[in-house]
C-alpha cells in the first residue's frame, strides 16, 4: 500500500510538473507573440510617421520572453529601423503563435495561429467551440479566414477581439458573412474603434440579422436596435442608391438576388391592394439589401485591385496610343497620296499614250513580253 501511495504521489508530482511546464511555455509564447506584435506596430508607425520615430521610441520593451526585460532597441544599433528589424528576425526563430482550446473557447494568438483553421478538427472539438478569441492578429488577416471559421466551427456564437487593429466602423461589415453571432467582445486594448461613441450602434445596425444579445458584456435592448436604425438607416439607403444595379446584384447572395430582382420587377407598377404584412416584408427586404451594400475590403485586396486597375489603365493607354499612331500614319499617307495623285495620273496617261502611239511597235513589244514569260 505504501508503494502504491508513493507511486500515486510521484505521478501527481510529474503531472503537476508537466502542467507547470505547459503553463510556463504558454506564458513565454504569449509574451513572445506580444513582443513581436509590439515591434510590428512600431515598424508600421515608423513607416507611416518617419518624423516621430525618435520621440516615440522607448529604450526598452515592456514585454518579457524569458523572465527578464529585454532591450528591444540596443544602443549599439546604428538606427531605430535596423534595431526593429533585427529584433523581428530574432523572434522569427521562436514560437510566434499559440492555439489553445479551453472548454468551449478557441484562443488564437498571433497571425500564424490562423493556419490552424486548415487542420482537420474532430467533430466533437469543432462542435464544442462556441467562443473564438483573436489576440495579436491584424483584423484584415482575420477577415480572410472568416469563411473557414464558419465552416470549421459552425456553433461559434461569441467572438472576441484584442489587439487586432480595429480602427474603423467599416471593418465590422466583414462579420456579416458569418452564420451567426450572439455576442461580440471588442477589447479597448489595440482596437481604437471603441473610442467612437456610436460604434456599438453601428454594429447593431449592420449585423441586425444576427439579433445580437450582448456587446462587450452588456445586454442589447430593443431601444438600442431602434436607435441604431435611426442613426444609420439613411447611410445604407444612400450607399445602395449610389450603386448601379449590376453592382448591387454582384454583392448580394443568391437568396437576396431573387428578392432584389423581385423589387426591380415590381418597381414602377401601379400599387394595388396589399396586406400590411406584405408591406413589412418588402420593407425588411429593402433594409437587408441596403445593408448588404455596406461591405469591407481589406487593405491588401484593395491594393491588389488598385494594381490591377493601374495595369488595365496602362494597357488601355498603350493600346489607344498604338491605334492613334496607326490612324495618324494612315491619314498622313492618304494626304500625301491626294497631293501626288493628280500628277501621277497625268504621268500614267502620258506614258500610256506614248507607248501605244505606234500600234505595230506596241503589238511587237507585247508579243515579245509574252514570249519571254513562257
Amino acid at each position: 500500500m505504501a508503494s502504491v501511495v508513493a507511486k500515486k504521489e510521484e505521478e501527481k508530482k510529474r503531472e503537476s510538473h508537466k502542467q507547470s511546464l505547459l503553463k510556463e511555455k504558454k506564458r513565454l509564447t504569449i509574451n513572445n507573440v506580444a513582443r513581436k506584435w509590439d515591434l510590428q506596430q512600431r515598424v508600421a508607425n515608423i513607416a507611416t510617421n518617419p518624423d516621430r520615430k525618435d520621440s516615440d521610441s522607448p529604450s526598452q520593451d515592456p514585454c518579457q520572453s524569458d523572465g527578464s526585460t529585454i532591450s528591444a532597441f540596443p544602443e549599439e544599433t546604428g538606427s531605430l529601423d535596423s534595431g526593429l528589424n533585427n529584433a523581428l528576425l530574432g523572434l522569427s526563430v521562436t514560437d510566434t503563435y499559440l492555439v489553445e482550446v479551453d472548454g468551449d473557447t478557441l484562443s488564437l494568438y498571433g497571425s500564424g495561429a490562423l493556419e490552424s483553421l486548415d487542420r482537420n478538427w474532430s467533430v466533437q472539438t469543432a462542435g464544442m467551440v462556441t467562443t473564438v478569441s483573436f489576440t495579436f492578429i491584424e483584423f484584415d488577416e482575420i477577415v480572410q479566414v472568416l469563411p473557414k471559421l464558419k465552416m470549421k466551427f459552425p456553433n461559434s456564437l461569441h467572438l472576441k477581439f484584442k489587439e487586432t487593429n480595429l480602427i474603423m466602423l467599416q471593418q465590422f461589415n466583414a462579420l456579416a458573412q458569418l452564420r451567426r453571432i450572439d455576442q461580440l467582445t471588442i477589447d479597448p486594448q489595440g482596437n481604437p474603434v471603441v473610442n467612437f461613441t456610436l460604434w456599438k450602434y453601428y454594429v447593431l445596425f449592420r449585423l441586425s440579422h444576427f439579433s445580437m444579445q450582448k456587446i462587450n458584456g452588456t445586454e442589447v435592448t430593443q431601444n438600442d436596435m431602434i436607435m441604431a436604425e435611426r442613426l444609420f438607416g439613411i447611410l445604407a439607403h444612400v450607399a445602395s442608391s449610389e450603386l448601379p444595379q449590376y453592382r448591387m446584384i454582384s454583392i448580394l447572395g443568391d437568396a437576396r438576388k431573387k428578392q432584389f430582382r423581385y423589387l426591380l420587377e415590381t418597381k414602377g407598377k401601379k400599387p394595388g391592394i396589399v396586406s400590411e404584412e406584405n408591406n413589412d416584408n418588402k420593407r425588411l427586404v429593402g433594409e437587408n439589401t441596403n445593408r448588404a451594400t455596406l461591405n469591407y475590403t481589406t487593405r491588401e485586396f484593395y491594393h491588389e485591385k488598385l494594381e490591377e486597375i493601374k495595369e488595365k489603365k496602362k494597357f488601355c493607354k498603350m493600346y489607344i496610343e498604338d491605334l492613334v499612331k496607326e490612324a495618324t500614319e494612315i491619314n498622313m499617307k492618304n494626304e500625301a497620296l491626294q497631293k501626288l495623285w493628280p500628277q501621277m495620273f497625268i504621268e500614267l496617261v502620258r506614258d500610256a499614250v506614248i507607248e501605244i502611239r505606234n500600234k505595230n511597235s506596241y503589238m511587237k513589244l507585247c508579243l515579245q513580253q509574252i514570249t519571254d514569260q513562257k
